[in-house]
């Protein structure tokens, strides 16, 4: 099994965090977003090869998988041009041969992929029953339950099974062969190829597609949908309250996460925080936040904020939401 995972995009809603740093590094919960997505892989019955398609700033991706997961054999692409997922995979098509699986990064998907081993049908496609499907793909299906054909944002919600940019392909070359003929066609919407289109090709030629749903689907990209991701995973096993609890000096309102070597003294943190490794924290309180690696805050009250690496706060008493290295004190502080 390979796994293919694209995510090469400038992640534009999620700045200035993404001026510095790709999206899927990105903290919530106390890890990047790509240590979830990689996590849930686990579950896969074998994992081959990563094949990672990476765009701006894509050295920073390779070194934090090296670092954070040396086991596994990677590979790294470049897609230089944003012209779609299709051509995201296409730009990867040299020995994907065989069974895969594709997924996106900006979403945090919770799902067992260890029947796989076992798969009879042609491919999957993860999918969650959403109430409003037009700012999502969804999936149309037969009588028969299998997939009749993927629509990108329809115009109606008859159609509420929205796919969550997780996909199972038994054969990952048919797949290749059916995004070079949506290219020579030239299907694209606003100027990219999609995914979609070229699975409608591959449903067309009798491809048998079968969904299974999820029930956790998380988004990762916006701030304050990163908020809310960040609110979930730490209700749902993610924080560490119990030792941060220990702590001398410092509330703890779980659920919250603190990283071991975070440096938190006459403060009062949670709910729902996470503070990176490297932080230091002092005469503050923290509530609903997300504060990344070795950053300090100082003499502060933060809620619903998103505060960048290496970032400096001080004497401040406000929603905030900074990139890396960025400095903001009272004059005061």
């Amino acid at each position: 099994m390979k796994i293919v995972v694209p995510m090469a995009g400038l992640g534009t809603r999620l700045r200035p965090h993404t001026w510095s740093k790709p999206k899927p590094l990105v903290s919530v919960a106390g890890k990047p977003v790509l240590g979830h997505v990689m996590d849930m892989l686990d579950s896969l019955p074998t994992l081959e090869e990563a094949v990672l398609i990476v765009g701006y700033l894509g050295q920073q991706i390779r070194d934090y998988m090296e670092n954070t997961y040396p086991q596994l054999q990677t590979r790294y692409v470049v897609q230089e041009e944003m012209l779609g997922q299709s051509h995201a995979i296409w730009l990867a098509r040299e020995g994907l041969t065989g069974p895969m699986c594709m997924v996106f990064v900006d979403t945090i998907v919770e799902a067992d992929l260890s029947g796989l081993a076992t798969e009879q049908a042609d491919a999957v496609a993860w999918v969650k029953e959403v109430d409003d499907p037009r700012r999502f793909g969804v999936v149309h299906l037969a009588e028969d339950g299998y997939v009749q054909r993927l629509v990108e944002k329809p115009q109606d919600i008859q159609h509420n099974l929205a796919v969550v940019g997780l996909y199972y392909f038994k054969q990952a070359e048919r797949l290749i062969q059916a995004i070079e003929a949506q290219m020579d066609q030239g299907t694209q919407l606003g100027g990219e190829y999609y995914l979609a289109d070229a699975i409608n090709i591959m449903l067309e030629d009798g491809l048998r597609m079968r969904v299974e749903s999820v029930d956790v689907w998380q988004d990762c990209g916006k701030p304050e949908a990163l908020l809310e991701t960040n609110r979930y995973l730490l209700s749902h096993g993610r924080d560490n309250s119990a030792e941060a609890q220990l702590r001398e000096g410092v509330t703890v309102l779980p659920p919250v996460y603190i990283a071991a070597d975070a440096r938190v003294t006459n403060s009062e943190i949670g709910p729902y925080t996470s503070i990176g490794p490297g932080c230091a924290i002092h005469d503050s309180t923290i509530r609903d936040s997300i504060i990344e690696a070795g950053s300090q805050i100082e003499s502060s009250y933060l809620a619903g904020s998103l505060i960048g690496r290496n970032a400096r706060v001080a004497g401040c008493r406000n929603r905030l939401n900074i990139g890396d290295d960025c400095v903001i004190e009272t004059p005061d502080a």
